[in-house]
């Protein structure tokens, strides 16, 4: 570049020209790649809901239903690899949630990896050089261009330190705030749609608590103070624990943009000829993590909610590493008591406490029978999982789906993300160790968490209440109750069922009307008869006011259902 002083006046100024040109060029790149970006989601969410609404108006077959869905899951999938950032993110939230969506749209999410293809080292260096505030020879010896793993929201790079300390550098993506935020206001645009224009049967998905949620946890993931914080909780927490290996933090290099931490070296739970070359058994290994996990998910305080292979490692020891601590949740004190009772009343066989500890954590719609659920519980649990090995596996998953659609529960959105890491969990246990119960696996590591606790007379205590005198009074209590409670039920729910069916008929008629009056347009513009054309076009333009504030009614009386039942 030419010095300023050697320079002409004019030559000056249209080089300023040039860079605010340049600038504004980039700006209006960006503002277009945003809305380009909204404009993809949203197109494809309305082309999705006109889609449902077109097979429910022409009543269309099962296994017509099924393609549908397996198409829209395709397409959905399609989508989040072309967009990547934070809908990645959100493609893994909605796989886990097969007690609300469909099987064959879920089957087209299941193992959604967040793998994206990593920055350019120009772009990763420049962040570096702006969070520390010099270059990074003043901070690391070396550090490798390549990056180690690549995923929505962070890469991660390895380096040595001045001292020699070999670290992994976790560093945010580019643009992805702004790009987070972009997907924010999509989101936010699609959930009040859905919200008023959407029907929702079993009245107890709140969208918003939902997506308030996932907003929660994903502007935690942005943070990388709040990711430093939450490790150094977890390493506090299991300082005493040989069986666990947490990085040591290095918070001076630490920034929201940047963490630096510990290398770890570590094979994934996924390796099997690494797990074969252990001292220690399969078993044994399942079990380890089965004890680092359970006081987790039982216990008041944080639990991890992302422990996939990738983040959960073991040494050559046997210690389990844990990696990554973005996406973390928190169990209350109350909730916590609540899944306590309830795993003892599993391992006890006392299932008319379970379904009582179920009711409280708000697992079961007030509609549902009590009695009829601790059959069904029962059931379940003397279910011989050694016949599982002559089964269709995906049959029977999909038949355990239908089950539970079909049953009068639901995951309250509190616990999403704790289901979350029980099934991540609950996948890699069964990989380690196939052939084996999980729950004869479990009993053992419960009783020794139970001991610890000081809780062995509680655990007792269910064990007696479950034996046949308890459950000969409880049975009779319900008998005599359970005139009174079915004639209720059955009155409430007629009226629900009434009351959904007359919001429902009227949203097809005014959809019928609206595809009437759209038709008729066209045949008014084809025919050049101006009368006709406007007619038809207030006649859709009626129709459609109509279905907006019956559909608004509708949402409305779903919203605040759950509040009448009680």
């Amino acid at each position: 570049m030419i010095p300023y002083k050697k320079k002409g006046y004019s030559a000056c100024i249209a080089e300023i020209r040039e860079y605010i040109l340049l600038g504004k060029k980039m700006m209006e790149m960006k503002a277009r790649s945003k809305l380009l970006r909204m404009y993809k989601v949203i197109s494809m969410a309305l082309h999705i809901i006109f889609q449902i609404y077109w097979y429910k108006w022409t009543r269309k077959s099962e296994a017509e239903w099924g393609k549908l869905w397996s198409g829209i899951g395709k397409r959905f999938r399609t989508t989040l690899f072309e967009l990547e950032g934070l809908l990645i993110k959100i493609g893994q939230f909605i796989s886990i949630r097969s007690d609300l969506l469909p099987n064959a749209f879920i089957q087209e999410l299941q193992d959604l990896t967040d793998k994206v293809p990593p920055s350019e080292w120009s772009e990763i260096q420049r962040i570096l050089n702006e969070e520390w505030g010099s270059k990074l020879s003043k901070k690391v010896v070396a550090i490798e261009k390549e990056a180690i793993a690549s995923a929505s929201i962070g890469e991660v790079y390895k380096g040595a330190l001045q001292d020699g300390s070999i670290v992994a550098i976790k560093v945010q993506r580019p643009d992805i705030q702004s790009i987070v935020h972009t997907d924010f206001r999509t989101l936010s645009i699609l959930v009040w749609f859905a919200d008023r224009f959407v029907p929702i049967p079993k009245g107890f998905l709140n969208l918003k608590v939902l997506f308030q949620e996932l907003k929660q946890v994903i502007e935690r993931e942005l943070d990388f103070t709040k990711e430093k914080d939450t490790l150094l909780y977890f390493k506090e927490r299991f300082k005493d624990n040989e069986l666990v290996k947490i990085p040591h933090v290095h918070q001076e290099l630490c920034t929201s943009k940047v963490l630096v931490m510990e290398w770890v070296e570590g094979k994934r739970l996924n390796d099997s000829a690494a797990v074969e070359k252990l001292e220690i058994s399969r078993q044994d290994l399942a079990r380890r993590l089965m004890k680092i996990f359970l006081p987790q998910w039982l216990e008041p305080g944080m639990f991890h909610a992302d422990p996939h292979p990738g983040n959960v490692l073991f040494t050559r020891e046997g210690r389990i590493i844990l990696l990554d601590f973005g996406m973390a949740g928190e169990i209350s004190k109350k909730d916590a008591v609540s899944f306590q009772n309830l795993i003892e009343s599993i391992l006890a066989k006392n299932y008319s406490k379970a379904v009582e500890c179920l009711s409280q954590l708000g697992f079961l719609l007030p509609e549902a029978n009590a009695g009829t659920m601790e059959k069904l519980l029962s059931e379940w649990m003397a279910f011989d999982l050694s016949q599982v090995k002559d089964m269709d596996l995906v049959a029977l998953k999909l038949e355990l789906n239908d089950l539970i659609a079909a049953l009068p529960i639901q995951v309250p959105t509190r616990f999403v993300f704790l289901g979350r890491s029980f099934i991540s969990i609950e996948g890699i246990v069964r990989h380690l160790a196939p052939e084996d119960d999980l729950l004869d696996l479990g009993k053992p590591v419960f009783t020794e968490w139970l001991s610890s606790q000081g809780n062995k007379w509680s655990f007792i205590w269910s064990i007696i209440q479950s034996q046949p005198l308890f459950k000969i009074f409880h049975s009779a209590v319900e008998f005599l109750e359970s005139p009174r409670k079915l004639e209720k039920m059955k009155e409430a729910g007629q009226r629900r069922d009434f009351q959904f069916t007359i919001y429902e008929n009227r949203k097809k008629q005014l959809f019928q009307l609206f595809m009437l009056g759209l038709t008729g347009s066209g045949f008014g513009i084809y025919l050049e008869e101006m009368l006709i054309m406007q007619l038809s076009a207030g006649i859709a333009a009626i129709a459609l006011a109509g279905f907006g504030v019956n559909s608004w009614r509708l949402g409305k009386w779903l919203k605040y259902m759950p509040e009448k039942r009680r």
